[in-house]
């Protein structure tokens, strides 16, 4: 019984949470619009790679079964 509360948990939050990024990471991607924005390629690498660090931790975090916050991004 509580395996399926967990599991309906996990399924709402994933959902609501991997949805929200999802759009996040598209606003992000607005920001490449040279009319309203200025921004280096040393930016866009910086913002990349704060992505893809984020994602390649959460991947880590599922394989081990753990949890580690790290920093905040900055520019």
């Amino acid at each position: 019984m509580a395996e399926n509360i967990n599991r309906e948990r996990f399924v709402d939050l994933a959902q609501k949470r991997v949805n929200k990024t999802v759009n996040d990471i598209r606003l992000i991607g607005n920001l490449s619009n040279k009319t309203n924005y200025s921004y280096t390629e040393e930016d866009v690498k910086k913002i990349y790679g704060a992505l893809k660090t984020a994602l390649d931790e959460m991947k880590v975090r599922f394989e081990i079964k753990g949890s580690e916050e790290k920093e905040i991004f900055k520019l």
